[in-house]
C-alpha cells in the first residue's frame, strides 16, 4: 500500500487513509437516499437508481484511486440530478431515457476534452487568486449545505435565511454533534471528524425527528421482498442498463439540455478539484494540481458509466474535503470510499442509518478548514480582490460552484480590462469569458 499509493511521499499512513475514506463516505452517503428519491419522480425505478448510484459511485471512485492517486470521491452530482428531474423531464417534458442520452453524450465529449487537455487548460488558465477564492467559496458552500442539512438554518423563518428550530430534533442533534466534533478536533484526536459522525449518529438514534422519511423509503425498496423487521443486509435491485433514446438528439432543445449538463459538470469538477488540491496541498511547484488529467478523465468515465447504469451525471464531490480534513492524501482514501459504496449495495439499511444531522458537523468543520486560503488572496489590488470576492460569495448564495467560477471570470476580465492590465488575461481566460457571456445571453435573453 505504501509503495502503490506513495504514502510516505505524502506524509500519511494506511490508518489515516482508511479513516479518511470512511469519513468521506459517511459525509456523502446521503446521495444513496436522495438520488433515487429524486430521479424516481421521472418514472425511473427507485431501486434501479439506488443500485446505479452505488455502483457508479463505487467503481468510479476506485478508478480515481488507481488512475490519479487522489483522495477524491465521485457520485451523481447534486444540482445535476435536480436539473435532470425537474427541468429536463418534468419541465421540458422529455422522457428520462432522453435525459440519460444527454448525460451519456456529454460524458463521451468529456472524455475527448480530457484526452486533448482542454479541461486541464481551463484549470491552468484560472488566475492564482481566483483558485484560492474557489477553495474559500467551496468552504462556505459546504458550510451552508451542512447547516441546512442539519436543520440549524432554514429559509422558512420569515427572512431570507435564519436559525431553524434549534432547541429540538435534528437541529439540536447537529449542534451537539458540532460541539463534540469541535472539541475532538481542537484536542487533535485522530479521526475526530469520523468519531464525531459516529457519536452524533448514536445520539440521533434517540431523537425521532432526525430520521429522514426518504431513508425509510430507501430501506424498503432496496430489499427484494417486504421486510418483516429491520435488517442491515438487503439485496439490490437490477440497474437500469443502457436505456437510451436518440430520437431527439438533433434539436435545439436537446442541445440546450446537453450544453447545460456539459457546462455545469465541467466547472463543478474544475472548482472541486481546485478547492481540494488547495486544501490538501496536492499541487506541484507551478501551482498546478498533480495528476489533474487523470482526475478529469476519471470524472468523464464516471459520467458515461453512470448513464449506462441509469443515473444522472457522476462528478467529483466536494464532500471529499471531509476525508482530506481527516488526513486523506492519496488514492487509498478513494479506494476505501469506493469499496464502501459497493458494500452499500448489500448494506444499504445499515449505512442509511446515518442521518444528515450527523454529517452536518463534519461539513461545517471542513468549511472552517477551507477558509484558510482567504489569507493568501491579494485584496489590496481591486482587480484581483473584487473577482475573488465575487467568486466567494456567489458559490454559497447561488448554490453552485459553476456559477461562482463563471461570475468570477467575468468580473476578472472586466476589472483587468478597465485597468488596462491586458497582459494578466490569458487567451484561455478570454475564451472562458466569451463562453460565459454567450451562455448567459442564451439563458436569459433568448
Amino acid at each position: 500500500m505504501a509503495s502503490l499509493f506513495k504514502l510516505q511521499e505524502r506524509n500519511t499512513s494506511v490508518q489515516k487513509e482508511i479513516v479518511a475514506g470512511i469519513t468521506t463516505f459517511l459525509a456523502m452517503s446521503y446521495i444513496l437516499a436522495v438520488n433515487p428519491g429524486m430521479l424516481s419522480q421521472t418514472g425511473m425505478s427507485a431501486g434501479g437508481v439506488f443500485t446505479a448510484t452505488a455502483l457508479a459511485s463505487g467503481i468510479t471512485t476506485i478508478i480515481m484511486a488507481f488512475l490519479a492517486n487522489l483522495p477524491v470521491a465521485l457520485a451523481p452530482g447534486m444540482g445535476l440530478n435536480a436539473f435532470f428531474t425537474y427541468t429536463v423531464c418534468m419541465g421540458m417534458g422529455y422522457s428520462w431515457q432522453i435525459a440519460l442520452t444527454a448525460v451519456f453524450l456529454e460524458g463521451i465529449l468529456f472524455i475527448i476534452l480530457s484526452l486533448f487537455n482542454v479541461r486541464e487548460a481551463i484549470i491552468k488558465a484560472i488566475p492564482a487568486n481566483m483558485k484560492k477564492a474557489v477553495a474559500v467559496g467551496i468552504g462556505l458552500f459546504i458550510t451552508i449545505i451542512g447547516l441546512n442539512d442539519g436543520g440549524i438554518v432554514s429559509s422558512s423563518t420569515g427572512t431570507i435565511i435564519g436559525f431553524g428550530d434549534i432547541h429540538q430534533g435534528a437541529a439540536l442533534v447537529a449542534i451537539i454533534g458540532l460541539v463534540i466534533t469541535t472539541i475532538l478536533f481542537v484536542l487533535n484526536v485522530p479521526g475526530s471528524i469520523l468519531i464525531g459522525i459516529i457519536v452524533t449518529t448514536i445520539i440521533g438514534a434517540f431523537v425521532p425527528a432526525t430520521r429522514d422519511p426518504v431513508t425509510n423509503t430507501i430501506t424498503s425498496f432496496v430489499t427484494s421482498h417486504p421486510a418483516k423487521g429491520w435488517s442491515p443486509v438487503s439485496l439490490p435491485s437490477a440497474p437500469i442498463f443502457c436505456k437510451f433514446d436518440f430520437s431527439k438528439v438533433i434539436s435545439l432543445e436537446f442541445f440546450t439540455v446537453f450544453f447545460t449538463f456539459l457546462f455545469v459538470d465541467i466547472f463543478d469538477t474544475v472548482g472541486t478539484l481546485m478547492g481540494i488540491a488547495e486544501q490538501s496541498n496536492l499541487m506541484d511547484d507551478k501551482g498546478n494540481i498533480i495528476k489533474v488529467k487523470q482526475a478529469l478523465l476519471t470524472d468523464a468515465i464516471g459520467t458515461v458509466l453512470g448513464a449506462c447504469l441509469g443515473t444522472s451525471t457522476v462528478t467529483s464531490y466536494v464532500e471529499s474535503s471531509a476525508g482530506i480534513a481527516a488526513g486523506g492524501r492519496t488514492g487509498l482514501t478513494s479506494l476505501t470510499t469506493g469499496i464502501l459504496f459497493l458494500l452499500a449495495l448489500f448494506l444499504g439499511p445499515l449505512f442509511l442509518l446515518v442521518p444528515s444531522a450527523a454529517t452536518a458537523p463534519a461539513l461545517i468543520i471542513v468549511g472552517f478548514l477551507m477558509m484558510k486560503s482567504v489569507c493568501a488572496i491579494d485584496f489590496k489590488d481591486p482587480t484581483e480582490g473584487i473577482p475573488a470576492f465575487i467568486t466567494i460569495i456567489v458559490m454559497p448564495f447561488a448554490y453552485s460552484i459553476a456559477e461562482g467560477i463563471s461570475w468570477g471570470i467575468i468580473s476578472y476580465v472586466i476589472c483587468k480590462t478597465v485597468k488596462g492590465k491586458f497582459k494578466d488575461i490569458t487567451v484561455v481566460t478570454w475564451v472562458l469569458f466569451a463562453v460565459f457571456i454567450i451562455r448567459y445571453i442564451l439563458k436569459y435573453c433568448l
